[in-house]
């Protein structure tokens, strides 16, 4: 299967890895100047650096559908800047998976490709998509849904080592974001963590930098602008989530349960 990834954060990369594993060509979608914190592990960096390495995966910046399809020959994954994801009409996809993650739907439809999956809140299986992946952390996260919606969005940061929006760190103020420590740095609680003008943003809770917009970025005051990470292991930073990997196994499962319908295989 041709597999389109709309959005390429951390989340949309997880799913991409595993699914680039299984042996699925993957081509992914993003804005001009993705604002993933996780940049380590998304491969909406190659909008900034053009290429991106996620546990072994080799992901490219590609300019059209044609330089696509040359990045997918090389067994790579390529990410274009295509937020409106025109590419549709280039290439003859099996599968859309919704990844953009903005709590709304903001354009797929159902009819967009034989198999249409989207992640989280916003979506309604059987109506904009096939089917909707549970995204909420807790007993169902990864869980497929072929009726309904995912839960809705409560605006509280996910739990890791049992701190929630204390980890988070946000936009002091709005203007060019600056960060001060780097991902991968232990941070102490009260440390100056990143600038925006004369305005700083300290850290909340002690622990290692996770995630962090790149230098020279506009935001918005509030605007989430990173993450640390209170379990302290360095290796968390560089390596796929354990929300990315149940996410993409219930999107794998949505491949097949409902590739199988669409005739794309069969037993």
């Amino acid at each position: 299967m041709l597999i389109l990834i709309k959005g390429a954060g951390d989340l949309a990369t997880g799913t991409a890895v595993r699914l680039h594993r299984a042996g699925f060509r993957v081509v992914m979608t993003d804005l001009a100047r993705p604002t993933a914190v996780r940049r380590t592990v998304a491969f909406s960096q190659c909008m900034y650096d053009g290429g991106a390495l996620v546990e072994g995966v080799q992901a490219c910046r590609a300019a059209d559908a044609g330089e696509a399809r040359l990045v997918l020959q090389r067994g790579e994954v390529p990410v274009l800047c295509d937020p409106e994801a025109h590419v549709l009409r280039d290439m003859p996809f099996d599968a859309v998976v919704d990844a953009v993650m903005a709590k709304r739907n903001l354009g797929t439809a159902i009819t967009d490709a034989p198999v249409v999956l989207a992640l989280g809140p916003g979506f309604t299986a059987g109506v904009d998509c096939h089917g909707v992946i549970e995204t909420m952390r807790g007993h169902d996260l990864g869980r497929l849904i072929t009726q309904g919606a995912a839960m809705p969005n409560t605006g509280v940061p996910g739990e890791v080592g049992g701190c929630t929006e204390g980890r988070i760190i946000r936009a002091p103020a709005s203007g060019v974001f600056e960060p001060v420590a780097r991902i991968g740095q232990k941070v102490e609680q009260g440390e100056v963590v990143a600038r925006v003008g004369t305005a700083e943003v300290a850290a909340q809770i002690t622990g290692i930098v996770r995630g962090m917009l790149p230098a020279g970025l506009e935001v918005t005051a509030g605007m989430k602008a990173g993450d640390i990470d209170p379990r302290c292991e360095v290796r968390h930073c560089f390596t796929v989530s354990d929300k990315a990997r149940a996410i993409a196994g219930g999107v794998l499962e949505g491949l097949l349960y409902f590739g199988r319908r669409a005739g794309i295989w069969s037993d």
